[in-house]
């Protein structure tokens, strides 16, 4: 297989589409499964692990958190590429920090509830505050410290693309609301947070269609 050729086709911005809708897609399925197996914390908080279908709803979600990480981070590889010479410096050092510092926090948030689930499968003695720790550490890290870390790149991002005319204004305009609304709200409602994986849904299919387009013409 020619080389040359493999790395021209991944650093296409069809690549980039594939690799944010495959994301999006898997960090709605995990912010739902979360969301199905979230304890109440004041009054009984080891359900999310005692109860069988609430922890493998939880298993299921750390299963694929892994694979929603590795297109996060492909498509924030071929966004950075096709920009290029055109991005401002300024803006790649927010957008890049910003989308690995999510990425840290997502993987984190996973090793917490990893963690807890490891000690009761192999029988510890593991108290009901220590699993209520676990959840709460998962949810600040994931809800609240990565959603505003989400924020950021949501902002550099619509920057950049405002600026070099890759991002259109009917999704500048509700990348930069839901930007604001994760970097000064959390932690959000439940609804709220399907906002950010929608939004890169959005823009992927954006940029595939009008690739697409450009092709055909």
């Amino acid at each position: 297989m020619n080389q040359t050729w493999l790395v021209r086709e991944i650093r296409r911005p069809a690549s980039a589409a594939l690799a944010g809708i495959f994301f999006g897609v898997t960090l709605g399925v995990v912010i739902l499964l979360l969301q199905s197996a979230s304890p109440d914390l004041a009054t009984d908080p080891a359900t999310w692990i005692e109860v069988t279908a609430r922890r493998d709803a939880v298993e299921l979600a750390l299963g694929v958190i892994p694979f929603a990480g590795i297109a996060f981070l492909w498509f924030i590889a071929v966004i950075r590429a096709q920009l290029g010479s055109r991005e401002d410096r300024f803006f790649e050092t927010v957008f890049l920090g910003s989308g690995l510092l999510f990425v840290a926090m997502l993987f984190a948030s996973a090793a917490a509830l990893k963690g807890a689930l490891i000690l009761v499968v192999s029988g510890a003695p593991v108290p009901a505050t220590t699993l209520a720790y676990a959840w709460a550490l998962a949810t600040s890290l994931l809800g609240s410290f990565g959603a505003r870390m989400v924020a950021v790149f949501m902002l550099s991002v619509t920057t950049m693309g405002a600026r070099t005319g890759t991002v259109p204004r009917w999704l500048a305009v509700p990348g930069y609301v839901i930007a604001l609304l994760l970097l000064l709200t959390p932690p959000l409602p439940s609804l709220s947070q399907f906002l950010f994986p929608l939004w890169v849904i959005a823009l992927s299919l954006y940029i595939l269609l009008g690739r697409r387009s450009e092709e055909s013409t």
